[in-house]
């Protein structure tokens, strides 16, 4: 017999009550959700994680506030679950949290240098991050470049450019329409080459932005 039909006799003969597996599908997964399963949270974070972790390190470079940023947005997920109009729709909507989450970020930055008004950087923060994790000269120079867009524009060019998104998919996640995406990425690769053109580490992106497409 097997352990798990056993566990589902022993569980019936001792009056206990069975807990379905969670099903397949985002839509199941939602309503499990919504009933308050708490073995639904699990499976939430085990299905998606690596996804919303991606999207934040795309958006945010090595950054040493990544995993803390993680769980926000898995917490602000589970707190607007029931908001969620579309159960089918559960990883682009939480790609969408996990852009929120990090442009909160940035412009939280933003603020704090602009209140501080001294040589406060980004890089300092994250230094130790990056050598640990063996990050590249040019990665890191292109997320320096890329903090001196504006935050919009700056999510547009990492999903786009970096992560290799779909234009719609950047669009749904970024809360915008496609007609503004595409916007957004023309004036994001124009600052980015402006910035670039001083930067000699950033010489392969010039080479490929000639065949960057919008």
């Amino acid at each position: 017999m097997h352990s798990s039909q056993a566990q589902r006799e022993k569980a019936v003969a001792g009056g206990g009550v069975l807990e379905l597996p969670i099903p397949d599908s985002d839509a199941g997964l939602v309503a499990a959700l919504r009933s308050g399963r708490q073995s639904a949270k699990a499976a939430l974070f085990d299905r998606y994680g690596r996804h919303v972790e991606r999207v934040l390190t795309r958006v945010l470079g090595p950054d040493p506030d990544v995993q803390d940023l993680l769980q926000d947005v898995f917490v602000s997920a589970l707190e607007s679950i029931d908001r969620l109009e579309d159960p089918n729709s559960l990883k682009p909507w939480l790609s969408r949290i996990a852009v929120f989450t990090a442009r909160g970020r940035i412009r939280r930055r933003v603020r704090w240098r602009f209140i501080r008004n001294d040589a406060f950087d980004e890089v300092a923060e994250v230094e130790a991050h990056l050598a640990s994790a063996e990050v590249s000269e040019a990665l890191r120079r292109t997320y320096q470049a890329l903090k001196q867009l504006p935050p919009d524009e700056r999510i547009a060019f990492a999903l786009r450019f970096i992560d290799g998104m779909e234009l719609t998919e950047v669009a749904q996640a970024s809360g915008v329409s496609l007609a503004t995406i595409k916007r957004r990425l023309t004036k994001a690769q124009r600052r980015f080459v402006d910035v670039a053109k001083r930067d000699p580490s950033l010489q392969e992106w010039l080479i490929r932005g000639a065949r960057w497409t919008t």
